[in-house]
């Protein structure tokens, strides 16, 4: 049982002077957030393959306990059929197996075209797929959410035991007086809407591990309801032995972090979890009121 905590990029410059210390230098970004969170959600992989010499300064900038999770390049996963890519999955692969444990699950995310009519293709893509590699699944396409794709995507996730990817924006989504927002410091919101998919959120394990990407709201208290719904859930299946991956997100990045160490309070009130490495680092230069 185990639960990693991070954000989709560690390169971001409204965070220093709160998430990160002032002063910080660009290529000190990776040192400064493994300090402070446990995971990436590598999603730099989705639009390029890093160099060998990248991975090994990943390697040389973060400790033992730290996970990349990366995302499976655009090239492989939005270019119709995964089949045919999938010799180039498993180079992907092999490029990233130099993390060794630091590699935490891959991230497959499946473009809205991609149906349950290409059932049959995604069934031998995760037949080739490395069984020593931990993969999680993302669909967008709405038909995946209804019966019997549902239940017949979920059953051959489990029987892979790879995560059934959630993305939850609800809380960008289910806002009173959205309206006020424009022209303020919110407006990106309505922005994100837009680029965010609106998929149906169900709370299942399809393996040993959970993998969620959470679409927060600016506005740290906006996420509460629908974070508790999570914290329950997560605590009641980490004590069934399952370990959780929590990425968490934010219109403009800015409170992202935030919301990682809000989760992880909550959870850390309920069962017996480490640390955030970040809660024994409190800068000095660090002001709530700067995030907004």
């Amino acid at each position: 049982m185990s639960i990693y905590f991070g954000c989709p990029v560690w390169s971001f410059k409204g965070w220093v002077g709160n998430f990160y210390p002032k002063g910080t230098k660009s290529t000190d970004f990776l040192r400064e957030y493994a300090g402070r969170l446990t995971t990436i959600e590598g999603n730099t992989t989705f639009y390029a393959v890093p160099a060998i010499k990248t991975i090994a300064s990943w390697i040389e900038q973060t400790p033992e306990a730290f996970r990349f999770c990366p995302k499976i390049p655009k090239a492989i996963s939005h270019n119709g059929k995964l089949l045919d890519y999938a010799d180039r999955a498993l180079q992907f692969v092999d490029v990233m197996r130099p993390l060794a444990s630091r590699l935490g699950p891959m991230f497959l995310q499946l473009p809205p075209s991609y149906s349950p009519r290409l059932m049959d293709d995604l069934t031998k893509f995760l037949e080739v797929w490395p069984r020593e590699i931990r993969l999680g699944v993302e669909v967008r396409h709405l038909d995946w959410f209804d019966a019997p794709h549902r239940d017949s995507l979920n059953q051959l996730l489990v029987n892979f035991n790879m995560a059934r990817v959630v993305i939850d924006t609800r809380p960008i989504r289910t806002l009173a007086g959205d309206a006020s927002i424009a022209g303020s410091s919110y407006e990106s919101l309505l922005e994100a809407r837009e680029r965010k998919p609106d998929v149906p959120v169900f709370l299942e394990r399809t393996a040993d591990f959970i993998f969620l990407r959470f679409i927060g709201h600016p506005e740290l208290s906006q996420n509460f309801p629908v974070m508790d719904e999570w914290v329950k859930y997560l605590v009641e299946e980490m004590n069934l032995g399952s370990s959780a991956f929590v990425f968490c997100h934010s219109p403009d990045n800015l409170i992202a972090p935030e919301i990682c160490r809000e989760f992880h309070r909550r959870i850390a009130s309920k069962i017996n979890i480490p640390p955030l490495p970040w809660d024994e680092i409190k800068p000095s230069s660090f002001e709530q009121g700067a995030l907004f």
